[in-house]
C-alpha cells in the first residue's frame, strides 16, 4: 500500500488482461475511486510476471483465459515465488474447470466480470486484508463440489478410459476417438459416462480439468 501523510494508505493495484479496452476501463474505475492506485498492467500471464515482479502490488486482478499465457498458470508461479501480492480473479467464466484449478493454484478470490462496481471494489479491499472473496456463482459451486462425496477408492480409470480422457484434452471429438482407438461412437459415449461418474464430473472441460488435477493427464 502507498501511504500518503493523512491519509489511510492506498491499495495498489497490477491489471493484467488481454483486453485493452478492458484493462482502459478498469483503469479509468479504480483511479476515478480514492484508496486505489493503479501501478501496472500486462495484457498475458507471462508479462504479468514481470509487471507484478517490478511494482510489488498489494492486488493484482487476473483474467484467466488470454493469449500468451494464461492467468492459472500466473497465479501458480507468484504463488510459488511467495509473492506478496494476493491475486483476485476477475473474468468472464464460472465453470469447475475455470475456478478450481485458479483457486487451487492460490488465488485469494474468484469474481465475474459482470460484478458491479461497488462489489469489485469491496472485493478488492478484502483480496488487500487477505481475505477470501467469491461470487455467488462460484461459491455455490465449490459448496456442491465440497458435499459431493468423494471418489471411491475403486473408481481409477480403466486402460481404454484413460485413453479416451487423453484424447478428450487434446480436443478430439467423439467420432475422432472413435476412429482412433476403432471402436463405434456408441461406446465412446458409454466410456465418458463412466468417466464422468467416476472423475465426480457433468462434461468434458470439468473432467479434463479434474484429470490434471489428479495427475492422471500428467
Amino acid at each position: 500500500m502507498i501511504e500518503k501523510p493523512g491519509s489511510t494508505p492506498a491499495i495498489t493495484l497490477v491489471l493484467v488482461d488481454d483486453h485493452p479496452v478492458v484493462r482502459d476501463g478498469l483503469r479509468g474505475m479504480f483511479t476515478a475511486e480514492p484508496g486505489f492506485e493503479v501501478l501496472g498492467e500486462a495484457a498475458n500471464g507471462v508479462d504479468a510476471l514481470d509487471v507484478v515482479g517490478r511494482h510489488d502490488p498489494d492486488v493484482v486482478l487476473m483474467d484467466l483465459r488470454m493469449p500468451g499465457g494464461g492467468g492459472v498458470a500466473a497465479i501458480a508461479e507468484l504463488t510459488r515465488r511467495g509473492a506478496r501480492a494476493k491475486v483476485l480473479v476477475l473474468t468472464t467464466y464460472d465453470t469447475d474447470s475455470d475456478t478450481l484449478p485458479a483457486i487451487e493454484a492460490g488465488a485469494t478470490g474468484y469474481l465475474l466480470k459482470d460484478a458491479p462496481r461497488e462489489e469489485l471494489f469491496a472485493a478488492v479491499r478484502a483480496a488487500a486484508d487477505g481475505r477470501s472473496v467469491l461470487s455467488p456463482a462460484v461459491a455455490s459451486r465449490l459448496m456442491t463440489r465440497v458435499r459431493t462425496p468423494a471418489a471411491p477408492a475403486d473408481s481409477a480409470l480403466s486402460a481404454r478410459e484413460r485413453e479416451v480422457l487423453v484424447l478428450v484434452a487434446r480436443g478430439t471429438t467423439n467420432r475422432e476417438i472413435a476412429a482412433e482407438l476403432f471402436i463405434s461412437e456408441a461406446t465412446v459415449k458409454t466410456h465418458l459416462t463412466h468417466i464422468f461418474a467416476k472423475l465426480g464430473t457433468k462434461d468434458r472441460a470439468a473432467a479434463v480439468a479434474v484429470g490434471y488435477d489428479r495427475g492422471i493427464l500428467g
